[in-house]
């Protein structure tokens, strides 16, 4: 990689030769916690984009273990900034170096590491397994014959692989050189380059959901301990942490089921969040958690001094199921407040929001202004929905004989998502949601309004008394007030940047953009053509680089600040910032995928990784080769797949769960055919439109 000099350019402080990045200028310093009070920094060591843990389910998100480690920083009165490796390798070199002060990731306290560091108390205990062919699942290890285990170099796995190769005389080793994940390991055993690997047991059954093509092995290591590190003589830097740590996880430390009011949610330090994993409620978007009812439950949290986990369940069913069994304390979830539930038990909070239910239809129908248009006509609906209920006011208290056709599990997206393609001719959703989807796309259309407004509320548990009235304070206190009204807005109102008119003149020897030089320049350091740049600059931010997007991404290629700090980027409104910190995450994206894939299908999968984030596109690519398509291809083949991944029968089997599948589509799709017109017009030949 190139991108040492656009870092140094920046004014990012690197190694020169480590390859080490920083969002500040570093520096080297080898004393305890004395010496680094004198800087007023505690300086966190993590290898750059760390390992993706795909769509938190269960526990608390990934992003809370590195707010915890900058909540102890705070807790010293000093300032935390972050250093990071190009890899897992190279954490211990620049901690030793002084060049970081704590290294804080899933890092193993293997015996080689133990005698060079200090480990704090662990953070978490995880098992290790082996990943073998199919035709070995089943035996042991000294059942399984000749085989060679092949374990990344620098990682805890060498040392339990060299421990087992010196037990079992049928096993030889083989170490790996470059930097492989977990699942280009699993991926790399399933296609026969490798005989067996070694992986992290917690993340295995996620990694061989729905494929028979590779399996578990035995555990290998039971307890491999995850803990974070300190120069040997820093300790008095380690006694802090272990009391730090030890604290926290004693506060948080509760049965899994536990019906809790706010007193004891409040000891725990914790709030459990059930939600559903939709694009209303709580979602992935580039790696960021997002979601309406996130967001306010999240400040609802903040503001009382919480962490969340976050519990997915699939269906209202299965919410107050996990609600009444005491697996969470709240439902976040976009759920009306109806009479049937209420008498099934079911408490809720006062309204955080007022809606309207929707006819929806396709958008060639014309709206009606009378109810008994229904008489006959099919309408399907999930039957746990509310909308079952209202069809049967219809039946029941009209006398409209509306034929009802329930689908079992399915989203209000997905049913929108089939009106759209005639699979079926109505269906009703919420008007926050209607309003949300006409954002995305013009081939729907509301043809009824339902003049009874309805509530959406949180649910609780009856005996919830004083949660409640916490929660209800909170939603009186921000209910239509700047916060909410911006978050409403960003879901639910703001309009899609609209796709600008395929006519864009461009002509030979005339520029496309205003800053041609500066995409050419950084181009040239990846190997692109700087037309595919310039293609995709426009389509992210029409060529504006103070674009702004509803989930904070910033400048010419709409870059997370997040991502572009740990690339050494801190201002993306300047367009070479903008332009050099876009392309060095494209570049990371694009290593992420095997070599064997063809260019032009590797910079397709980039294009919707850069669009989706590489986990959806992984688990497309799962799909594809599931479903008998091309997992290397993506026209017609992986593109199918996303599209699938908007339905809950495959969302809920995908590791990384759900995702607009249309939107990465319609992004590779455009940015392909707008760089073909580039190229032709620019060539002087007749132009190329979508």
């Amino acid at each position: 990689m190139l991108l040492l000099t656009a870092l140094l350019a920046s004014g990012c402080d690197s190694s020169g030769s480590g390859g080490f990045f920083t969002t500040f200028q570093n520096y080297q310093e080898i004393g305890d916690l004395p010496a680094l009070r004198e800087h007023g920094i505690v300086r966190l060591l993590a290898p750059r984009f760390d390992e993706e843990s795909g769509l938190t389910r269960n526990g608390i998100p990934t992003t809370e273990y590195q707010r915890l480690a900058e909540q102890f920083a705070g807790s010293l009165g000093l300032e935390a900034r972050w250093v990071y490796a190009s890899d897992y390798a190279q954490l211990q070199d620049l901690l030793l170096d002084g060049k970081g002060d704590i290294i804080v990731t899933n890092y193993s306290m293997t015996d080689a590491r133990r005698d060079k560091m200090g480990f704090s108390a662990p953070v978490n205990t995880i098992e290790e397994r082996l990943v073998v062919a199919p035709s070995l699942a089943g035996k042991s290890l000294s059942e399984m014959g000749a085989l060679t285990l092949s374990v990344p170099a620098g990682t805890a796995y060498l040392e339990t692989a060299r421990k087992l190769v010196r037990r079992h005389d049928n096993l030889t080793l083989e170490v790996l050189h470059d930097s492989i994940s977990d699942e280009e390991l699993v991926e790399a055993v399933a296609s026969g380059e490798l005989a067996a690997t070694i992986v992290d047991g917690n993340m295995l059954d996620a990694m061989l959901m729905n494929r028979d093509d590779v399996a578990a092995g035995p555990v290998v290591n039971r307890k491999r301990r995850i803990a974070w590190a300190v120069r040997p003589d820093s300790k008095e830097l380690l006694e802090q942490i272990n009391q730090f740590i030890i604290r926290e996880q004693v506060h948080a430390s509760q049965p899994k089921a536990a019906l809790r009011d706010w007193k004891a949610i409040k000891q725990s330090g914790v709030l459990r969040v059930i939600t559903s994993n939709n694009p209303a409620s709580y979602f992935i978007w580039r790696g960021e958690l997002m979601g309406f009812d996130y967001d306010l439950i999240k400040d609802f949290a903040k503001q009382q001094g919480l962490r969340l986990s976050m519990v997915v369940r699939d269906s209202p069913s299965a919410m107050f199921a996990a609600l009444s069994a005491g697996d969470g304390d709240v439902i976040a979830a976009s759920m009306t407040d109806t009479p049937e539930r209420r008498k099934r038990g079911w408490n809720f909070t006062d309204r955080y929001l007022e809606i309207n239910e929707q006819l929806i239809g396709s958008a060639d129908k014309e709206p009606i202004t009378d109810p008994a248009w229904l008489a006959g006509r099919a309408v399907v609906v999930n039957p746990e929905t509310a909308y079952m209920d209202t069809l049967n006011e219809l039946q029941d208290n009209d006398d409209i004989d509306v034929d009802i056709e329930p689908r079992e599990g399915a989203s209000t997206e997905s049913l929108i998502d089939a009106v759209a393609d005639g699979e079926f001719e109505l269906t009703l959703a919420d008007s926050h949601l209607a309003a949300m989807e006409s954002t995305y796309r013009d081939d729907i259309k509301v043809l009824y309004t339902f003049p009874q407004t309805k509530n959406i509320a949180w649910g609780l548990r009856a005996d919830q008394t004083e949660l409640k009235k916490r929660l209800n304070a909170y939603i009186h206190r921000q209910y239509r007030g700047l916060f909410y009204n911006v978050t409403y807005n960003r879901y639910f109102k703001e309009k899609k940047t609209i796709a600008a008119h395929e006519s864009y003149r461009v002509a030979p020897g005339k520029a496309i953009s205003p800053f041609d030089d500066m995409v050419k320049r950084e181009a040239l350091k990846y190997g692109l053509d700087w037309r595919l740049v310039t293609a995709q600059m426009y389509q992210e931010s029409r060529f504006n680089p103070n674009a702004h997007s509803f989930a904070g991404a910033q400048g010419l290629l709409q870059v997370m600040p997040r991502t572009a700090r740990e690339f050494g980027y801190s201002n993306l409104k300047k367009p070479e910032q903008g332009i050099a910190a876009g392309l060095a995450y494209f570049n990371w994206l694009e290593e992420r995928f095997p070599p064997r894939i063809d260019l032009a299908d590797k910079l397709y999968f980039t294009l919707a990784a850069y669009n989706a984030g590489h986990g959806h596109v992984e688990d497309a690519r799962r799909l594809a080769q599931k479903l008998g398509k091309d997992p290397d291809r993506w026209f017609g083949e992986v593109e199918q797949a996303m599209l699938l991944l908007s339905k809950p029968q495959y969302a809920r089997q995908a590791r990384y769960g759900y995702v607009r599948g249309s939107e990465p589509v319609q992004y590779v799709r455009k940015i392909k055919n707008r760089y073909l017109a580039y190229v032709s017009a620019l060539d002087g030949a007749p132009g190329i439109t979508e």
